[in-house]
């Protein structure tokens, strides 16, 4: 794996700590101070991977943490319908055109949704392909 680094980044660094954490080689294995150097992640990052792989396995140590919690989306397709039918509309008196956070605070004020920030807007817009102003 780490000869032909065809992998991600993190799966190659954590290949790379696991490595130089070996104690079954010639080689005596490295402190974790040294290994975080030398593979460039903090000393926190090395202790997990080699805590992971004693509890869960090679295969666990390599590969990312699934998410904890589930990334819910705070536009609905409701409130995106809404989003872009406002972005197409007429903008505010006394600016040319809508700015991405005056249609997240517009969006807010007309409650479609409970809170959200110009990068959501953004995000939506350009999912939806729906040019501004």
């Amino acid at each position: 794996m780490i000869a032909v680094g065809k992998r991600a980044a993190r799966t190659l660094a954590h290949a790379r700590i696991l490595l130089k954490a070996d104690t079954a080689g010639a080689d005596p294995a490295w402190e974790d101070g040294a290994i975080s150097r030398a593979v460039e992640v903090s000393p926190a990052t090395v202790q997990r991977v080699r805590q992971r792989f004693v509890e869960e396995g090679l295969q666990a140590a390599l590969r990312p943490r699934p998410q904890r919690r589930p990334h819910l989306p705070l536009v609905d397709g409701v409130a995106e319908a809404h989003l872009v039918t406002l972005a197409c509309s007429t903008p505010p008196e006394g600016t040319g055109r809508w700015t991405l956070r005056l249609l997240a605070e517009r969006m807010v004020e007309l409650a479609y949704v409970e809170h959200v920030s110009h990068e959501t807007v953004r995000q939506v817009l350009k999912k939806t392909k729906c040019g501004r102003g």
